[in-house]
């Protein structure tokens, strides 16, 4: 009993501390429950105000669009949803001198042009050439027998198919003839009575070949020349009719200077011409039509991305009018280096002594020279000629522009390279600054004797300059090469010297390209040869050869005691403007670029100005500097070699004459370079040798003086 009792109190015990158990339990149950609550509750608080946030942007984002930027995105969906076009060109950048004179301008034009519509049949086109013809008045005098030929064959389907045999149409189904034969046979069995036609009929068919001709969707121009307010507006208020015959003003480049620096401004394409097929693959990658007007040569080919204009932009409204989107603009106006006054002065004396000099003793060879002015301090090109001599149909001499070949032509240099030549004298010890060495004739077995132009005894480094001495230049390259020179001994040298001569000379732009920005260079021929021969030819300028712009780097190096600068043409560029007589706002400005330092010593570079200043005072270059006697230079007098038959082969050898020179000698403002390729040879009796270098050297230098002396 007492048992019983107990465990019925443990029991009670038991639910008590159960019950007590369970109470906290569900206290904290209520507990957790509270604060998952509040956690819900706190987290859609959140929620709905992120909610009334984003739909107050959403509300703000609409408003903008629907209120704010209506006409904006208006304008866009109509872009997108609607067809849109271009206008055909758009007026190219003008060019200007360095002193903001105009060289290069736009002259509108007004233009009858003809757009194949698709669909339009030959029989539309035949009647539209016709039509054409008879409301205005086209030149047809470059009418071949054959346009007239064509132009009856697509008029007279029938009597043309009659002209082939029954035999000739069986091959044709036996693939033994195609489509071309067949119309070979038709067109030689047309007679002349058939296309004997009239003054109407021959204007027709030579509108439909100027229909026809070229790409089948460009524009083709069918007049503009000489187009009569009468006729543009009878073809304008005709367009309907006329399908696809338009009119435009469109433009053309005018040359304020006439042919002047003409070479080097470059080409544009014409209308009817668009892309070249050699030029279409670059400028399609960069977004053009193959109608579209590009430069294509020289800088307007270089800049062509700030000459080209902005089309203006069309939409094409639903009753197929049009309204203006955006409108066309003329490209970036360019500012050149060339001083055009000197550019002028310098081709019209340049041709005059070429042409005279083809009137003294010696220059059956010879036909043309080239001559650069430029800054030496920043490598602006302040102008540069080049003029040959050819033959007229008439066998009377005239004279073209050669211009191009200052980039292009290499020539053999001669001493005008005996400053850098020093240098590597100086640099490998072989001398040093007052060395003297014996001037006298060098002989190797087996070779010719080489010697200067004139023996002349023991002289140190300044004469060796200002007098040209070749020996002197030899005796380098031997110790240069690590030579034991002995009398008509044989020779051995260092293979390596040749590397360390083309190194110094590509310090100067030697055999390297300048930089210069045309989209042409030449690098000039280096030699293949290691004979001990060819290095004594290498120091004396005989060996390789370089172009005039590279001879022109070279002496910019030297006037300005070791930079080379790369040569430019580009000064500045300016948006257009509204106002005609003024520039935009300015886009571009070329910055003078060093591309390398000559790697001597100063006291070396200033042992060199020295020997070229000599020259021009009292050496072999007196006179080539005009009246300024405080200037300093090299001339050059090398051996070149020249196919005279035009068999390939090279089978005379000639004179070159050059010149490259600095004014004033400390603190350079300009530079000069002239070559004369081929000017005399040693055949005959006479040794004689035209001035024509010095001369056109001596004018250039006094010219621009005049032009500068303020």
């Amino acid at each position: 009993m007492l048992r019983k009792k107990y465990i019925n109190k443990k029991s009670k015990n038991k639910l008590v501390i159960k019950k007590k158990k369970i109470g906290s339990i569900n206290r904290r149950q209520k507990a957790t429950n509270r604060y998952l609550k509040d956690m819900i509750e706190a987290r859609y608080m959140v929620l709905t105000i992120f909610i009334i946030c984003a739909f107050s942007l959403i509300g703000i984002k609409l408003f903008d669009l629907q209120v704010v930027k209506n006409d904006e995105y208006s304008e866009e969906l109509a872009m997108a949803t609607e067809k849109t076009i271009e206008s055909t060109s758009a007026p190219r950048g003008r060019i200007y001198d360095r002193n903001h004179k105009l060289i290069v301008d736009n002259e509108a034009i007004k233009t009858i042009y003809y757009k194949k519509q698709s669909g339009i049949t030959t029989e539309e086109e035949i009647e539209l050439a016709k039509k054409v013809g008879s409301m205005i008045s086209v030149d047809y005098s470059d009418l071949t027998t054959n346009m007239m030929k064509e132009f009856w064959y697509v008029s007279h389907e029938k009597e043309a198919n009659e002209k082939i045999t029954d035999e000739e149409w069986k091959q044709k189904s036996e693939r033994k003839l195609d489509d071309d034969d067949i119309k070979d046979l038709i067109f030689e069995r047309i007679t002349d009575e058939e296309i004997n036609f009239d003054d109407a009929t021959k204007e027709a068919s030579y509108i439909y070949y100027l229909m026809n001709k070229g790409y089948s969707y460009a524009e083709k121009i069918i007049k503009n020349e000489d187009v009569l307010e009468e006729e543009y507006a009878l073809i304008s208020e005709n367009i309907d009719s006329l399908k696809g015959f338009n009119t435009k003003l469109d433009w053309e480049r005018i040359y304020l200077y006439g042919d002047t620096f003409k070479s080097i401004l470059g080409t544009v394409s014409s209308n009817s011409q668009g892309i070249p097929s050699e030029l279409a693959s670059y400028y399609l990658d960069n977004g053009y039509s193959l109608d579209d007007r590009v430069g294509i040569s020289y800088l307007e080919y270089q800049y062509e991305n700030y000459l080209r204009g902005t089309k203006a932009v069309y939409r094409v409204l639903s009753d197929n009018t049009y309204e203006l989107v955006s409108e066309g603009k003329r490209g970036n106006d360019i500012v050149l280096t060339i001083d055009i006054e000197l550019q002028q002065y310098l081709e019209e004396m340049l041709a005059n002594e070429v042409m005279n000099a083809k009137n003294e003793a010696n220059t059956e060879y010879y036909n043309r020279s080239f001559a650069i002015v430029s800054d030496p301090q920043t490598g602006e090109i302040l102008a540069m000629a080049g003029k040959q001599v050819q033959q007229g149909e008439n066998g009377v001499n005239k004279i073209v522009d050669y211009t191009p070949g200052i980039v292009t032509l290499p020539v053999t240099p001669g001493s005008v390279v005996k400053g850098a030549s020093m240098l590597v004298g100086y640099k490998y010890g072989a001398i040093d600054i007052g060395t003297y060495q014996l001037d006298e004739c060098i002989k190797i077995k087996d070779t010719p004797e080489k010697c200067s132009w004139r023996t002349m005894g023991l002289i140190d480094d300044i004469y060796a300059l200002q007098y040209s001495s070749n020996v002197y230049q030899y005796k380098i390259a031997i110790k240069i090469g690590g030579g034991n020179y002995v009398y008509n001994e044989p020779l051995s040298l260092d293979e390596s010297a040749f590397d360390k001569y083309r190194d110094m000379y590509a310090q100067f732009g030697l055999g390297v390209k300048t930089g210069i920005d045309l989209p042409v260079e030449s690098l000039g021929y280096s030699g293949t040869s290691k004979l001990p021969g060819h290095l004594l030819d290498f120091a004396i300028g005989q060996y390789d050869t370089y172009t005039p712009i590279q001879l022109s780097q070279y002496i910019n190096t030297i006037a300005n005691s070791g930079k080379r600068l790369k040569p430019y043409l580009l000064k500045e560029v300016y948006a257009p403007s509204e106002d005609e007589s003024t520039f935009g706002e300015l886009v571009y400005e070329t910055k003078t670029e060093q591309l390398g330092t000559v790697d001597v010593e100063k006291k070396y570079m200033d042992r060199v100005r020295e020997g070229f200043h000599a020259v021009v005072t009292s050496g072999l270059g007196y006179g080539y500097m005009g009246n300024y006697y405080d200037s300093s230079g090299k001339t050059g007098t090398s051996q070149s070699f020249i196919d005279t038959d035009g068999d390939g082969v090279v089978d005379t050898e000639t004179i070159t004459s050059s010149f490259v020179g600095y004014s004033p000698s400390e603190n350079p403002e300009m530079s000069v370079v002239v070559v004369s390729p081929d000017i005399s040879h040693s055949y005959g009796y006479s040794t004689y040798q035209s001035a024509v270098t010095s001369r056109i050297s001596a004018n250039i230098v006094n010219k621009y003086f005049e032009l500068n002396s303020n």
